[in-house]
C-alpha cells in the first residue's frame, strides 16, 4: 500500500465560498498584482496607490487559510510594501510578507527557517542598488529569492509530515 500523498494543510479547510484553487490563485494574483500597482505608482498617480492597496488587502482576505490568520497578515503585509517606496535599501523588509505568507499557508515551525534567505537578500541587495532607479531591479531579484524560499519552506514541510510504515519485503512472514 503506498503512503497517502501530503496536502496543503489550507487545502483541507471548508470554505463558505468558492473552491480552494480559486481563491488561491485570485487571492496571490490580488497581493503580488496590487503591490507591484502600489510600487508602479508615485505622489502623481495617488489612484493608483489607492487601487494597489485595496487589490492588495483583499488577496489577502481572500486566501484560504483560517480567517484570523487572513486578517493578522492585512495590516503588516500593507505597510511594508508601502514601506517599500522608500527604495532597495528597505528589501529587507520583505521578511514580514513573507512570514505573513507562511502563517496564512499553515507552514509549520521548523519551516520558519527559511526566513534567513529573505534576510540575506534584503542585505546583500542594498549593496548593490541604492537609488530608486534600481528597484525594478531589487524587486525582481527579492521576489524571486521570495518564492524559492516559499518552495524550500513547502518543501520542509511536505518532509516534516509524519511517514505512515509500509509492509517491504523483509517484514513478510517466511513460510
Amino acid at each position: 500500500m503506498a503512503a497517502p500523498s501530503w496536502r496543503e494543510p489550507t487545502s483541507t479547510l471548508s470554505l463558505r465560498w468558492g473552491t480552494y484553487r480559486g481563491r488561491y490563485l485570485a487571492g496571490l494574483l490580488l497581493i503580488v498584482g496590487g503591490a507591484v500597482q502600489l510600487q508602479g505608482s508615485n505622489t502623481w498617480t495617488l489612484p493608483l496607490l489607492l487601487i494597489g492597496t485595496t487589490a492588495h488587502i483583499v488577496g489577502w482576505s481572500i486566501m484560504p487559510a483560517r480567517g484570523w490568520r487572513r486578517m493578522l497578515v492585512i495590516v503588516p503585509a500593507t505597510a511594508q510594501i508601502w514601506l517599500l517606496l522608500t527604495g532597495p535599501g528597505s528589501v529587507w523588509m520583505f521578511v514580514i510578507p513573507y512570514l505573513c505568507w507562511m502563517l496564512v499557508r499553515h507552514r509549520p515551525a521548523r519551516s520558519y527557517v527559511t526566513v534567513l534567505l529573505p534576510l540575506a537578500n534584503g542585505i546583500v541587495i542594498p549593496q548593490f542598488f541604492m537609488e530608486y532607479s534600481g528597484m525594478p531591479v531589487a524587486l525582481v531579484v527579492s521576489l524571486s529569492v521570495f518564492v524559492g524560499a516559499a518552495w524550500l519552506a513547502r518543501l520542509i514541510a511536505v518532509s516534516a509530515q509524519p511517514r505512515t510504515t509500509t509492509p517491504s519485503v523483509f517484514s513478510a512472514p517466511v513460510r
